[in-house]
């Protein structure tokens, strides 16, 4: 699904609410989780997931054209962790 698709679903659920309101309500949720994962934060979903970040220590890489050892510096990096209830709606069957 890609934003489009998401407004599209949530205006169809919600005809009470104009197409700028539909888009405002996902920019903001967005935004919020962006803003708190920058933060160093955490933000949970009660059946749905966790998001975090975690952090990626230096290394060496390698650049795949040229074949070069190169330095990657460490960093901080999005992580998704599915809440229970999406982990057991995946295997249904």
């Amino acid at each position: 699904m890609i934003r489009s698709e998401l407004l599209t679903a949530i205006a169809e659920d919600n005809p009470e609410l104009r197409a700028e309101e539909v888009e405002q309500v996902v920019d903001i949720f967005f935004e919020e989780i962006a803003q708190r994962l920058s933060e160093g934060g955490r933000v949970e979903l009660r059946g749905f997931g966790a998001f975090s970040t975690r952090e990626r220590e230096a290394r060496k890489g390698r650049n795949p054209r040229t074949g070069d050892m190169v330095d990657v510096p460490a960093k901080r990096v999005p992580y998704f962790k599915p809440g229970k209830e999406i982990r057991e709606r995946l295997n249904e069957k």
